[in-house]
């Protein structure tokens, strides 16, 4: 199994644009600003600060990416959302971000969204989901702060989220960032997504492809994507 604890911090980036070459394999985090994603992803790496809280929630926008061993193997924790105190223009670019990175990142292997178990599956929840459905990701949904309710709450949380069809195919799991409970099945789920595979280094551009007059025949244009902007 992979080694989660070898996490370390590559680049900060505001839009997918910036970030690395798209090879190998990564794994997003998503998550509303007050679901406790930077407490999940640190006890998932079994570290205290990689992933930092903003002091102000909703203020982070942008894209952190985290090498696992190497930068072949990627976490990639996404500006949260869903904050109603951000301006509205922020949101929007947000948005935006978060659209065209599910749209462009031909690397992504998988999608952990964390809520709160209390509140869970709000509308910007299921957007997350539905982009992930569109590019036919697995999704993984950690039910964040099972601490907070007894057994029996959180079985009948996780029976009645069972029971829509159109979320047939999410895993959820019960999780406490504080505690550390699911950490290892949330493991387990990742490296069996990071084992399926990955791309390959992207080539180093050659003399011929960078020649416009090469005898060579032009790509397709790339299909339009389904995703929309939030």
């Amino acid at each position: 199994m992979m080694d989660f604890r070898t996490a370390y911090f590559i680049k900060s980036a505001p839009s997918p644009k910036e970030l690395t070459a798209d090879f190998g394999a990564e794994v997003a985090f998503a998550g509303r600003s007050n679901a406790g994603k930077s407490t999940v992803l640190n006890a998932l790496v079994g570290q205290k600060a990689l992933a930092r809280t903003s002091r102000t929630p909703g203020r982070t926008q942008l894209i952190n990416l985290f090498g696992l061993r190497d930068e072949s193997r990627r976490l990639v924790d996404l500006p949260g959302y869903g904050y109603a105190k951000v301006p509205e223009a922020m949101r929007r670019r947000w948005g935006e971000a978060l659209a065209a990175y599910f749209a462009e990142r031909q690397s992504l292997a998988g999608v952990v969204i964390i809520m709160d178990i209390r509140h869970p599956l709000k509308e910007t929840d299921r957007q997350m989901i539905e982009y992930a459905q569109d590019r036919q990701l697995p999704v993984l949904c950690l039910l964040n702060k099972a601490d907070k309710l007894s057994q029996n709450e959180i079985s009948k949380t996780i029976f009645a989220l069972k029971k829509d069809a159109s979320l047939a195919t999410v895993h959820w799991l019960p999780f406490s960032g504080l505690r550390g409970s699911g950490v290892p099945q949330a493991r387990a789920i990742l490296d069996e997504w990071f084992g399926s595979g990955g791309l390959p280094y992207p080539p180093e551009p050659t003399e011929e492809s960078d020649n416009p007059t090469a005898d060579t025949a032009a790509p397709d244009a790339p299909t339009s994507n389904k995703l929309g902007t939030s």
